[in-house]
């Protein structure tokens, strides 16, 4: 059964970075990912990852202004897009990180396609030369309205359209759930292109086992599919996150 990343953006939200790392590593973690950490030292946070053992598996991209859920697809803000992928690449190389997720913004359209695949480009380019992956993630419209991905399909299509060796799908089977359903299905479909793979409850976003997405099923089905790498937590407990974590005893 597979092994799971703690995502320091919705768990142990109450604590410094690194002191986040420490705790997802004494919960048995076998890594973390997180959302923001710019605002935190980035030497400080490598020492944690390295006192754990711990790999980073990811960080995002800014979100950009209030309301903003990324820059990338959004004409007219090249300029902004480009400086947080750079952002986003230095301090992945800082940490050790191994994927940097591009987050698209709130747009629609041919003119945000463009524009989302020339930034893609770009941060293929950057990142590919220091061994980094390049994330995209489909939103569901309850959760993000107006985001520019929003299904599989859409971001299958990007990915093939850009054909960068190191872009890849974050396939979040709570998004995903919410959107489009059948959601084993689309993992076995999407597996050569899926980078890595997010959990949570189904509609509520709580832990995994609280909702109506089967997950002992689930885990099971991406067993058999021979996927190694450690799956993202990334749900909202509710209260303190050390008491939300029986199902990793249930589930894995």
């Amino acid at each position: 059964m597979p092994r799971f990343s703690a995502n320091l953006g919705f768990l142990w939200t109450d604590r410094s970075l690194p002191e986040a790392i420490r705790a997802a590593a004494r919960a048995g973690f076998a890594a973390v990912e997180c959302h923001w950490p710019y605002d935190e030292d980035a030497g400080e946070v490598a020492a944690a990852l390295s006192e754990t053992g711990l790999p980073m598996l990811g960080i995002n991209t800014v979100r950009g202004g209030a309301g903003e859920f990324g820059l990338a697809a959004l004409p007219g803000r090249e300029v902004e897009a480009r400086a947080a992928i750079e952002q986003a690449v230095a301090y992945a190389m800082a940490i050790g990180a191994q994927a940097v997720h591009v987050m698209a913004g709130k747009v629609q359209g041919p003119a945000a396609r463009a524009v989302f695949l020339d930034n893609l480009d770009y941060a293929c380019g950057l990142a590919g030369q220091q061994g980094i992956t390049v994330l995209i993630e489909p939103l569901n419209q309850w959760d993000a309205p107006g985001y520019f991905l929003q299904t599989t399909d859409q971001a299958d299509e990007v990915i093939g359209a850009l054909g960068a060796a190191n872009l890849k799908l974050m396939f979040d089977c709570y998004h995903v759930a919410r959107q489009e359903g059948d959601v084993a299905v689309r993992l076995e479909r999407l597996l050569p292109i899926i980078g890595h793979i997010q959990f949570a409850g189904v509609p509520e976003r709580g832990a995994p086992e609280l909702g109506d997405l089967d997950y002992n099923a689930l885990f099971r089905t991406i067993d058999s599919l021979g996927w190694s790498r450690p799956l993202g937590a990334e749900y909202r407990p509710e209260g303190d996150t050390r008491d939300s974590l029986g199902w990793m005893t249930a589930l894995g």
